[in-house]
C-alpha cells in the first residue's frame, strides 16, 4: 500500500474552478448574504432598525418603508441582485416604528395644545 500523495510544504492547494463555490451568485464574496446590488433594500433594512431611535424615528420610518418598496420593486425587475427580504424588514420595521413614533408625537401634541401640563386641581 503507497502512503497518500501530499503536497510540498510551503505549497498552496490548487485554486478551485469558477463557479464551485455556495454562492449563486458569481463573484459575490458575501455568499449573497448581503445584498450590495440592491442599494435601496440594503438602506431600508439599516434605516428600518435605526428608526426605532427616538425623535430621528419620525423621518427615518417613513424612508425605510418607501425604500423598501423600491428595493422589492427593483428585485422583481432583476432577479439577480436579490434583496426581498432586506427590503420586507425595512418595510415592517419601518411601518412599525413610524406608527409608534408618530402616536408618541401626536399624544405629545394633543397634550400640549390641551394645555394641562403640570396643573394640578
Amino acid at each position: 500500500m503507497q502512503p497518500p500523495i501530499s503536497s510540498p510544504q510551503g505549497s498552496s492547494p490548487p485554486p478551485r474552478p469558477q463557479g464551485s463555490g455556495t454562492s449563486s451568485v458569481e463573484g459575490d464574496t458575501t455568499g449573497g448574504i448581503i445584498p450590495y446590488k440592491n442599494p435601496q433594500a440594503l438602506l431600508a433594512y439599516y434605516i428600518g432598525l435605526f428608526s426605532l431611535l427616538p425623535v430621528l424615528g419620525l423621518a427615518m420610518a417613513p424612508a425605510a418603508v418607501i425604500l423598501g418598496r423600491k428595493g422589492l420593486k427593483y428585485a422583481r425587475q432583476n432577479p439577480v441582485v436579490r434583496g426581498q427580504a432586506h427590503a420586507w424588514i425595512g418595510i415592517v420595521c419601518g411601518g412599525f416604528w413610524s406608527l409608534v413614533h408618530w402616536a408618541i408625537a401626536l399624544t405629545i401634541l394633543f397634550a400640549w395644545a390641551g394645555g394641562n401640563w403640570g396643573v394640578t386641581r
